[in-house]
Order: structure tokens, then C-alpha cells, then sequence
């Protein structure tokens, strides 16, 4: 693992600074690294995507854990330094690439890399990783929302984030911070804040608090939800309208959701229309989304 005086040196021969663009902040507390590292319980079989791998610092603790490391780096001369520093790792893939193609896909070039490191490796797929503070939230969801029998299903999450991001991902219903992200992550596993990290543990120091968080999948959770689309659009519907009551909400409904009997659906989830839906909890989302999918199976 690379100190900051480690990191310093690389970017000032390379004859580039952090890049603010790209919310670089490089987590050089060593001891933090290490514990990340040990939380997270990689396997000698285990594939594990990185997401902002900078120079590699973290990359190479992994790397030499399990089988096989998919390192993703938006920045081309991070990316470099990166491969030069680990160039010796037969283990390591690095990907100059977007991790996301979009707010809702990861790059096809991601998604072809981690689905050939899954065919020739049997272990878990964990995503470890000092995350962006602007590809987060876009990357969590699209791992933990995937099919159970797909490449890209991710069994589990160990990360830094910004600490706004871990508020929303443990918020539970009602609070200021519960959304879309708080549903999907606790109706699909379980998750913690671990600890909350101060800027002087970052180089450059961000001007927030930061905090290590873990995401385990639950197979038995995921099991429970009938479509995930179906899920993925119900709650988008009743989100973007968090502050309006439930019955008023359905007003807005499109397609096959326009056809539903909102009333039959709340009464038979124990729902009071007038509720607002930052007050449901991710059990009564997924009831109702369980109930809209059996219809349009009918």
C-alpha cells in the first residue's frame, strides 16, 4: 500500500495534481486501508471489482488476496501509474473506462470483464472500494438491484463513502435522508455504518466527513421480490413525490400502473392511502410491487 508521500511522488512525476472534476480524494490512512481490507474477508476465490483505483494503493492489498481484481480508473493517467505500479500482478485488471454508462447501466466494458473474471472464478463478487463521492450511489444500485443468477450480482459491498451517502444508505423510513437507495439497500440485504472517517485521513482532505460502510446481500430478501423492475419502479414513482399522500400520487401512474385498483392494493397491504410514502417502510414497498407483479402475470 502506497502512503501519501508515496501518492505525492507518482502524481508529481506524472506531472498531474488531483483532479477536483473527478472528486479524487485518496484514502491514505494505512491502518484504515488494512481494516478495509480485513472486513471485507476476501477469499483466495473471490473476484472483486475496485472502483476509483487511483494509483493502486488499495488495489495491490487486494490483489494479493483473492483471485482475480477488476480495477476501474475514469482518469487516464491514474490509470497508467496504476498499471505501472502493478504491472507485475498477473491478477489485476485495469479498466480506463466510466464505471457507468449511464445513470441507470454500468459500462458495457466493466460489465464484459466481470462477467469473464466470474466464468473462470467460482468465489463471491465484492465490490471494495474508496468509492467516488459521485459514481456511489449510481454503482450500488445497479449491482444490488441485478437477478440473483446474474454475473453481476454482488454478494457484498465494503466501502468509503461520503458520510451524506452512508446517512442515506442506513436512513430508515421517515427520516430526511430515506430514499431510494435506503429501500433497496435494506430490502435486498443488510447494511451498516462502520465507523465515520475525518477529511485528515484523505489527501487532498475533502471538505465532508466520510464513512466506511458494509453491505451484505440476502438471498432469502432477494428471493422475496417478484420483479425488480416492477420494485425499481414503484418506488421511483412514489419517491419523486415523497411529500404527497399515497392515493394522490397514483394519480401519476402510466402504462399498466394507470390500470392498478390503488385502493384493493393499499387495503390489502395494510397501507392508509394517506400516507406519505418517506413513512413506508421496504416491506411495504415490496408488498405492493408483489401484488402489481401477480396482476400482470394475470
Amino acid at each position: 500500500m502506497q502512503t501519501k508521500h508515496d501518492i505525492q511522488f507518482l502524481l508529481e512525476t506524472a506531472g498531474v495534481r488531483p483532479n477536483k472534476r473527478f472528486g479524487q480524494h485518496f484514502l491514505i490512512d494505512l491502518n484504515l486501508l488494512t481494516k478495509l481490507v480485513e472486513i471485507a474477508d476476501v477469499a483466495k476465490e473471490d473476484v472483486v471489482l475496485e472502483v476509483g483505483c487511483g494509483t493502486g494503493s488499495l488495489t495491490q492489498a487486494l490483489a494479493e488476496k483473492c483471485s482475480r481484481v477488476i480495477a476501474v480508473e475514469i482518469d487516464p493517467t491514474l490509470a497508467q501509474i496504476a498499471s505501472q505500479q502493478l504491472e507485475e500482478k498477473g491478477n489485476v485488471q485495469i479498466l480506463n473506462t466510466d464505471i457507468l454508462e449511464n445513470k441507470h447501466n454500468l459500462s458495457d466494458i466493466v460489465i464484459n470483464a466481470i462477467e469473464s473474471a466470474r466464468r473462470e472464478n467460482k468465489g463471491k463478487f465484492l465490490l471494495v472500494a474508496n468509492l467516488p463521492y459521485n459514481a456511489a450511489s449510481g454503482v450500488m444500485m445497479n449491482l444490488i438491484t441485478t437477478p440473483l443468477d446474474s454475473p453481476l450480482s454482488v454478494d457484498a459491498i465494503y466501502a468509503t463513502v461520503q458520510k451524506e451517502v452512508a446517512e442515506r444508505m442506513t436512513a430508515k423510513p421517515g427520516g430526511k435522508d430515506y430514499g431510494t437507495l435506503s429501500i433497496f439497500l435494506n430490502a435486498t440485504g443488510d447494511v451498516k455504518l462502520l465507523r465515520t472517517l475525518k477529511p485528515s485521513v484523505f489527501w487532498p482532505q475533502p471538505q465532508v466527513n466520510s464513512a466506511m460502510v458494509s453491505y451484505v446481500r440476502d438471498k432469502n430478501k432477494v428471493r422475496r421480490i417478484g420483479d425488480m423492475e416492477i420494485l425499481s419502479r414503484l418506488v421511483g414513482l412514489f419517491m419523486q413525490h415523497r411529500r404527497k399522500m399515497l392515493k394522490a400520487i397514483v394519480k401519476f401512474a402510466t402504462g399498466d400502473f394507470a390500470k392498478a385498483k390503488w385502493d384493493e392494493l393499499f387495503e390489502q397491504c395494510g397501507i392508509d392511502g394517506q400516507k406519505r410514502p418517506e413513512k413506508l417502510g421496504p416491506d411495504e414497498f415490496l408488498c405492493l410491487a408483489n401484488l402489481l407483479s401477480k396482476h400482470k402475470s394475470l
